[in-house]
């Protein structure tokens, strides 16, 4: 349950913040940049955190379960559980995310990819290192 709650906490935070920096970057917002823009993009970031959450409570508690699941493979140990657990965030924020009309990319795929893979690996890396994970049972024959 601390899984899904690791998750819930972290993944909206983080990939709404990164959300907003990738929107931003593709507007062409950070072309010329001031001191005072960087304190509107906070005020922005802050004033949104609620749809930050409300929208990607969701998907975070989705990609708990996929490293929930993940915990129960034997031969998934928890770096390469934290890339998987990545790679799948990766690939739903990139196709969710990026358009695929004649604007579309590498970039594009990439940016808004990291926006669910940064948050992904982070709550499954603090996942691993603050919750006690469930021991396989032994089994006598």
């Amino acid at each position: 349950m601390k899984r899904y709650l690791v998750f819930a906490l972290i993944g909206p935070f983080v990939g709404g913040f990164l959300l907003l920096l990738t929107t931003t970057y593709q507007s062409g917002y950070w072309t010329q940049t001031s001191l005072g823009e960087v304190g509107k993009l906070f005020a922005v970031f802050f004033k949104t955190l609620q749809y930050s959450y409300l929208f990607g409570l969701l998907p975070s508690l989705m990609i708990g379960a996929i490293d929930d699941i993940l915990i129960h493979v034997r031969r998934v140990g928890p770096s390469l559980r934290m890339l998987l657990v990545g790679l799948f965030a990766f690939v739903l924020a990139s196709l969710t995310y990026s358009s695929r009309g004649p604007d579309s990319g590498g970039v594009q795929f990439i940016l808004y990819g990291l926006v669910g893979f940064v948050p992904a690996a982070i709550s499954s890396w603090l996942v691993h290192r603050y919750v006690k994970e469930p021991q396989p049972v032994a089994t006598t024959t």
